[in-house]
This record gives C-alpha cells, sequence and structure tokens, in this order.
C-alpha cells in the first residue's frame, strides 16, 4: 500500500497534511504574500538584510553543485522563476537556524570536526602522499580556503542542531495514526458518468460571424511572439584554450615534479583489528579498549597466521570482520593519517603495534603492495600538455572575464572589438524568444541570457547585454540586430485555430449544461439514473479518473451516503458522481502495519519540525520581500 506513497511523496504528504496538521499549513504564510522589494534587500532575518546579490551567489553555489553532481539536468529548471524562489528560501531558512544557533549558544566540539573530516572522501582527496593537506589543490577546486570550509561546516553542524530537540524525538500513537490512515487509505465505490468537451464541441458547426467575432474578442488566443534576431560572443574555457601554446621545457619541468603523482598512486592492502574507543569516550573507557588491544596483539604476534580468525571474532568494524579484518588495496590519503602512516610504513608481511585513531585502536597486518609502472615523458606528454593547457586557461580566463565584462559595457554598440582583441567567434541566432525554443541548447537555453536579450535597454537602444554567467567557467553577451514586437496574426491565418478554440468553449459549455441538467434530473428520480458500473476509488486506485473526480468521490459526506454530486471539469467538461458506499481500510499483517506507524510518525515529525521553524521564523521576524512566482503571474 505504501509503495503509491513512496512514488508520489509530494501528492500525499499534502493529503496527509490536510488531514493531521491544518493548522501547521496557516503558519509564517504573512512572510511570503508580498512583493516588490526594498532596494537590493530581498528579505530580512532578526535585523539583517539579505541582499540580491547575496541572493545570486547562493543560487549560483546551488546551480553549480547540481550541475556537477547531475551533469545531465535540464539548465531551464535550475534558473526558472521557481528554483530562484526555493534557493531564497533555503538561505533565509539558514539564517534563521544560524541565529537559533548563535541565540542558543550552540557549538560543535574540535573532535566532531576531526571524526566527520576523518570520514569525508572529498576531504581525505586533498590529503598528500606526506600526509600533509594539498592547500592550494583545495582552494583551486572549491574556490574557498580551507578555514572557510571549516566555518561553513561548522555552522551547519551547529544549525542542525537546532532542529535536532524536534526532528530526533516526533513521536505519533497508533490510535492518532490510526485514525489518520484509515481516513487517508479508506477506498469508496462510487459511478462516474462523465459529459465530455469532444463530444459536444464535434456538434458545433460555427459560420464565418460567430469566428470573426470570437477573433476579435479573444485576439490574445492568437498573438505571434516579440522575436528578434542576434548576435552573440561566448567566453569560455574551450575559447580561452585555443590562444594558448604550452612550451615544452614547462612540460619537461612539470613532469619532473609530479612523475610519480601521474603515474598513480602506490596502493597497499592490509587487514585490521579495531576496538572501538572513539576520541569523546571517557578516558577509563579508552584505556580499557587499549587493554583489550593489546592482548589481542599479543596473541596475533604469537601466531601471525590467526590474525584472520582473530578479526572475526574480535573486531569491532562490522564492514571488515567478517571478511577477517580486510580492507582491500586503497590509497594514502583514502585513510585517517595515522592509520595511513603506519601502513605506508611496514613491510609486507608486518604487524603492527596498536595505532590510536580516532575510531578507536587498530592492530594491523600488511597484506600486499601495489606499486604503479612509472610511466616515460613520451607516455605522459599527451595529458601532461592537456592538464597544464586546463590549469593555464582556467587562470587566464580568471584574467580575461574582467576584460571582456568592461568591453561590452563599455563599447556596448558592438561586440566585434571584443571579439577580436580576444580572437572569440561572433555568433547570430534567428527567431529568438524570451523561451528558450524546443532543443535549444547551451547558451541559447538559458534563461537569463535570453531576460537580458530582451530587457527594454536592449531591445530599445540595441545595446550588448551586460556578461551574463551561463555556466561554470562560461561567459556570454549578446546584442539585437532585428526586433519584431509581439503582434496578432491575420483571422485568415489563424481561422482554423479559431474554429477549433470556438469548438472547445462550446462545447464545454453544452456538457456542463447537459450533466448539470442530467445531475437535477437523476437527483429527483434515482432510479431513471443512467449510469456507469461502479468502480472502487481511492487515493492510490484513482482509476484514471480526473484529480478533481477522485477529490468529489473521497469528500463526500460517508453519513450521507449514497449521494450524488457534480463536478465541473473546465475545459474537460463535466462529470456526475455517485458515491454509493464507503468501503474502511483492509485489515494488514503486523510488518505491514508496523511500517505504516512508522511511515506515519515519519510525517508527523516533519509536521512538528516545520511547525517549529515558522514558530522560529516569527521569532527572528523572518520577511521575504518578494512574492512566490506564481503570485507574480496572477497578478500580471
Amino acid at each position: 500500500m505504501f509503495d503509491f506513497i513512496r512514488k508520489h511523496t509530494k501528492v500525499t504528504m499534502a493529503l496527509l497534511f490536510l488531514l493531521i496538521v491544518p493548522s501547521f499549513i496557516l503558519v509564517g504564510m504573512n512572510s511570503n504574500g508580498r512583493s516588490g522589494g526594498n532596494g537590493g534587500v530581498v528579505a530580512v532575518v532578526d535585523g539583517k538584510d539579505i541582499t540580491q546579490p547575496e541572493w545570486d551567489a547562493a543560487h549560483q553555489n546551488e546551480v553549480n553543485r547540481l550541475r556537477a553532481s547531475m551533469p545531465t539536468l535540464d539548465i531551464k529548471l535550475l534558473d526558472s522563476p521557481e528554483a530562484r524562489y526555493g534557493t531564497l528560501e533555503r538561505l533565509v531558512r539558514d539564517r534563521v537556524l544560524a541565529a537559533a544557533a548563535a541565540k542558543g549558544g550552540l557549538v560543535v566540539a574540535d573532535q566532531k570536526l576531526q571524526r566527520l573530516y576523518a570520514e569525508d572522501k572529498a576531504i581525505a582527496a586533498f590529503r598528500l602522499p606526506d600526509g600533509k593537506f594539498d592547500r592550494a589543490g583545495f582552494i583551486a577546486q572549491t574556490g574557498m580556503a580551507p578555514e572557510q570550509y571549516e566555518a561553513g561546516l561548522r555552522a551547519d553542524l551547529a544549525t542542525r542542531q537546532v532542529m535536532l530537540g524536534v526532528a530526533g524525538t516526533g513521536l505519533a500513537s497508533k490510535a492518532i495514526a490510526d485514525v489518520s490512515l484509515n481516513a487517508f487509505f479508506e477506498k469508496r465505490e462510487a459511478q462516474v458518468a462523465r459529459f465530455n468537451t469532444a463530444d459536444y464541441a464535434a456538434r458545433v458547426n460555427p459560420g464565418d460571424a460567430e469566428l470573426e467575432q470570437f477573433y476579435k474578442d479573444n485576439q490574445s488566443l492568437f498573438q505571434a511572439p516579440e522575436e528578434a534576431s542576434v548576435e552573440y560572443v561566448v567566453l569560455d574555457l574551450d575559447s580561452v584554450k585555443k590562444s594558448i601554446t604550452v612550451n615544452e621545457q614547462d612540460l619537461k619541468t612539470y613532469f619532473e615534479q609530479n612523475a610519480r603523482q601521474l603515474s598513480g598512486n602506490e596502493e597497499r592492502r592490509a587487514s585490521h583489528i579495531l576496538i572501538e574507543a572513539p576520541g569523546s569516550a571517557p578516558a577509563a573507557e579508552r584505556e580499557k579498549a587499549k587493554e583489550k588491544a593489546q592482548q589481542l596483539l599479543a596473541g596475533v604476534r604469537k601466531a601471525p597466521d590467526s590474525f584472520a580468525e582473530v578479526a572475526r571474532k574480535n573486531s569491532q568494524d562490522t564492514g571488515s570482520a567478517a571478511a577477517g579484518g580486510d580492507l582491500d588495496f586503497f590509497a594514502r590519503n583514502a585513510m585517517v593519517k595515522p592509520f595511513a602512516d603506519a601502513v605506508f610504513a611496514m613491510k609486507k608481511g608486518d604487524i603492527s603495534d596498536v595505532v590510536e585513531t580516532e575510531f578507536g585502536f587498530h592492530i594491523i597486518k600488511l597484506t600486499d603492495i601495489k606499486v604503479p609502472k612509472q610511466k616515460s615523458y613520451e607516455e605522459m606528454k599527451p595529458a601532461l600538455e592537456a592538464e597544464l593547457k586546463q590549469q593555464m586557461a582556467q587562470k587566464k580566463f580568471a584574467e580575461t572575464a574582467e576584460t571582456f565584462s568592461n568591453a561590452v559595457y563599455e563599447q556596448s554598440d558592438s561586440l566585434r572589438p571584443i571579439a577580436e582583441r580576444l580572437k572569440l567567434d561572433v555568433k547570430t541566432a534567428a527567431g529568438l524568444t524570451r523561451t528558450p525554443a524546443a532543443g535549444a541548447t547551451g547558451v541559447l537555453a538559458n534563461p537569463k541570457f535570453l531576460n537580458a536579450l530582451f530587457s527594454p535597454d536592449s531591445v530599445e537602444k540595441k545595446r550588448n547585454t551586460e556578461a551574463i554567467e551561463a555556466g561554470p567557467s562560461q561567459l556570454v553577451s549578446g546584442r539585437i540586430v532585428q526586433y519584431t514586437p509581439a503582434r496578432t496574426l491575420p483571422l485568415a491565418e489563424v481561422k482554423d485555430r479559431v474554429r477549433a478554440s470556438l469548438q472547445q468553449q462550446r462545447g464545454a459549455e453544452m456538457a456542463r449544461k447537459e450533466g448539470a441538467e442530467k445531475l437535477a434530473a437523476w437527483k429527483a428520480s434515482p432510479a431513471s439514473a443512467a449510469l456507469p458500473a461502479a468502480v472502487v476509488v481511492s487515493r492510490d486506485q484513482t482509476q484514471q479518473l480526473p484529480a478533481p473526480v477522485v477529490s468529489a468521490v473521497l469528500s463526500a459526506d460517508a453519513s450521507a451516503v449514497p449521494a450524488m454530486v457534480g463536478v465541473d471539469l473546465g475545459a474537460q467538461g463535466y462529470a456526475v458522481v455517485n458515491v454509493r458506499k464507503v468501503l474502511p481500510r483492509p485489515e494488514q499483517a503486523a510488518a505491514a502495519a508496523q511500517q505504516d506507524q512508522a511511515q506515519y510518525t515519519q510525517w508527523w515529525t516533519s509536521a512538528e519540525s516545520l511547525a517549529y521553524y515558522n514558530i522560529l521564523k516569527e521569532r527572528f521576524k523572518a520577511d521575504i520581500k518578494v512574492a512566490r512566482p506564481a503570485q507574480q503571474k496572477a497578478g500580471a
């Protein structure tokens, strides 16, 4: 039964909240209904402003993160008004929780941070063979200093503690869960008579005069959008690489300095026995764990062949104990420093002394060594050249980006000077609209660039747009060459569309009229009702009925069944629904019932967390000063 819920989480969460937490939905709405802005301020939390540049930067970071993790993700989804507003809500949430953490005096212990660093594979990638941290590499890769990363991680952990008191203590009794779940999964037997627009539209045969009048009254339906022919210039890493030539001597120097790393890292295979004792554990507990490790060490030193059996029986590393402690091959930077230092100082077959880490005490046996074959300069030259070009291009792009941005602004009547200066191609495109065309790719599919092209300054004065960041290490500027404003298409050109629209409109009216008349007649004389066979309807068995019909079936007053209601389906027509009986929720096996109870408790906890967060929003006076995208459209 919960397969449906897992596949339709958003729908079921909303429906369940309507059943159990209606008051939560109303909390905090006042902060989201405003439009406009205070200069560059888009939100305020605890008396501190969130500015438009901060919002833009946060959204760009979010876009870059998602692009890196999901390269095939449609860029249009990332830069939609809805996605941008979602970033602002997350930014406000982070500020609210940070304020709560600061006011509550919540801090993160250094030991906890060290443990997280040890477990973080992304951080491990920046440990050099000698165990030191590759600071320069980290800054180049992440764009931030390690201290900034640590401060951000510490702040994130502190804010998580704010919600942990609620999220970690969620509890919903079986009685409450049963009431809500029984209502949510209730089934009803219903007959549904459809009056479909298409069946009535076929009977509509309007004359030319009717078509002309409908066309005049509804000209907004027959508009051709504004269009533009443009030229544009893209600055990206590929264009920068074209101007870069790598010196042979530089290649050889780079090879000599990095030959060992470029050939691949040495890997070692080891087995270990772990006696757990976290760094935060009391001293007495750690001492006891160390004594046990010393005893086990003495045993395996006397009988080295018993190492695997001792590990299976005594190691508290659940991931490797069953395999006799075997950790397979690993590079030096894959393990915490004390462990790695011990392993890479051993000879094959050696058994270490007791090694202490933040996880506890280890006894390590080195079982194999895999040394990569040293490659020659000629073998490595193509890869070296590509790597150096990439590094030089990234550095040059950062320098060139400012030149590009300044030039397209200062010489705003043409893109050719900067194109010639940076040896870039001036590209052209025709028939562009504010909305990306189907199948469009690259910068022509970027909503931010299209919005800039169709800005008043660009349309009226044919000036270059500002340099728009269209992707990681990618800037674009464009200008309109020819502009055609939106216009109403001639009747002769859209006559078939006019006829279809008029038939659709009148067909829907006829369907609603006949459906309402049948409803009144069948209510007066139920025996005369010509209704199809009954079907069982529930939230997870919709019988492919329209959502308004399913809602009408499930929301009909159970005490008044059988009941007959009409449902206006808008452009789809009309439906008459006869709810015949209510079917209780089927009995469940104990395991399924327990799973449902756990899922419900999770939802209940989420609802409590939402309520608590809304209280924090009020306490710290969180105020979003821009309207949701849907609200903006509604008011347009």
